[in-house]
């Protein structure tokens, strides 16, 4: 590439719009935002050591009951006396490839960009980006920390102290840069519905939730009491996106229990193929006809194969498929401006662009996991939309995410 080409597909990136991200709450959250006789027992920063094991190509790491001689301490979570530490490749934003390591550490040595929102906004200046779109970390990525807590009055209270954090505090000085996605309680599909509701009376219009809520040991979807509805409901109605993370079932996909962790990093958009078959069979998209749901990290060059197997399931397997009578027509027709793939690396799914569907795309920076291409995300852009027109980048990188949150195309400071 020229220079002068260089510079002409410099200018014609749009500034990002990224809708994943992740913030690392900063240890005053709870003890500040929860009603105050929740603070003793709400969720806490401790410092300690720490002792890490491999198990099931998985990495486990426990805080040891004395501590460890000469050993490096670092942050804990500590919530109902049980310790979670932050590995380091989920606040890794600033550190050379090489240094990632799934070793937990502390706030001392995490980019203030990682949990201090005003050291956010100047990384996202670096990174050629105006908006972002947060999921939780302790709470993990749709509030199943909550759920699997023993008090669930304590729970509920820690589910909306955070969402008054995430809307009032991350969000509330960035000028509409920082968008406030929300958690709900899980365990309860109507108290989940009012705290859509709340949230979303205060301008939130995304919320979290499970890709595979059966792995968490709730009812799925397809749910003959119709369980979810409550929630389906106040979503549908209050334009709020569904937003679905890798890992939001709590368990990764791997081929075999010897196989190295790679193998399940490598795999991890296979729950989010799982789950889009999930939606397009289960006839709530159908049901609710403004319902909109969207796969973070998810990848998108998956999707016209799934899409095109779905509508053959419908053609040919209709008779005896058991599906919801609510789908009258194939599958995929519930897709367009509906359901919203996301990729941070995907050269393959931005080839096939007109497969997925160009309105369905979004893209994502992953700040600050090791995904993540900050702050190279625009060289990155640069590459992969060379061949581009400028209305397809415009879609890609900002148009289709702000239409999915329903907020205006503006520039914004």
């Amino acid at each position: 590439m020229t220079d002068t080409a260089a510079v002409r597909d410099k200018q014609r990136i749009p500034r990002i719009v990224s809708v994943d991200d992740h913030v690392v709450e900063p240890p005053h959250v709870w003890q500040r935002w929860l009603p105050k006789r929740y603070r003793a027992q709400g969720p806490r920063v401790e410092r300690g050591g720490f002792e890490m094991m491999q198990k099931d190509g998985a990495f486990l790491i426990t805080r040891p009951s004395a501590p460890s001689a000469g050993g490096r301490e670092v942050d804990w979570w500590v919530y109902e006396d049980e310790g979670y530490p932050i590995p380091m490749v989920m606040a890794c934003a600033g550190y050379s490839e090489d240094k990632y390591t799934f070793e937990p550490i502390g706030f001392d040595a995490m980019r203030p960009g990682c949990y201090d929102p005003k050291a956010r906004l100047a990384d996202m200046d670096l990174n050629h980006t105006e908006r972002s779109l947060c999921f939780p970390t302790f709470p993990r990525f749709c509030g199943q920390r909550f759920y699997e807590g023993k008090d669930k009055d304590l729970g509920i209270a820690c589910v909306k102290a955070y969402n008054d954090w995430m809307i009032e505090e991350w969000c509330g000085d960035s000028g509409g840069r920082l968008i406030p996605l929300c958690i709900i309680p899980l365990w309860d599909p109507r108290a989940a519905a009012a705290e859509v509701r709340r949230n979303a009376a205060r301008g939130c219009r995304a919320v979290t939730f499970s890709e595979l809520p059966v792995n968490l040991g709730l009812p799925s979807i397809h749910d003959k009491s119709r369980y979810w509805d409550p929630f389906f409901e106040a979503c549908d109605e209050t334009g709020t996106v569904v937003c679905m993370h890798i890992g939001s079932g709590s368990k990764m996909p791997t081929s075999s229990p010897d196989a190295p962790p790679g193998v399940r990093f490598a795999l991890t958009t296979h729950n989010a193929q799982l789950s889009m078959a999930d939606w397009l069979l289960s006839g709530v998209l159908a049901r609710f006809s403004r319902l909109k749901i969207a796969y973070s990290e998810s990848q998108i060059g998956w999707m016209p194969f799934l899409l095109e197997r779905v509508d053959n399931v419908f053609r040919k397997s209709y008779a005896w498929a058991e599906l919801d009578p609510a789908i009258t027509e194939p599958p995929s027709t519930y897709f367009p401006g509906r359901v919203f793939g996301c990729f941070f690396e995907d050269d393959f799914g931005v080839r096939v662009r007109d497969e997925v569907g160009l309105d369905s795309i979004t893209f994502e920076i992953d700040y600050p996991h090791q995904d993540s291409t900050w702050p190279h995300s625009l060289a990155y852009l640069e590459k992969v939309t060379h061949d581009l027109t400028d209305e397809e980048i415009h879609r890609i990188v900002r148009g289709n995410a702000l239409e999915m949150l329903g907020l205006d195309d503006v520039p914004l400071s």
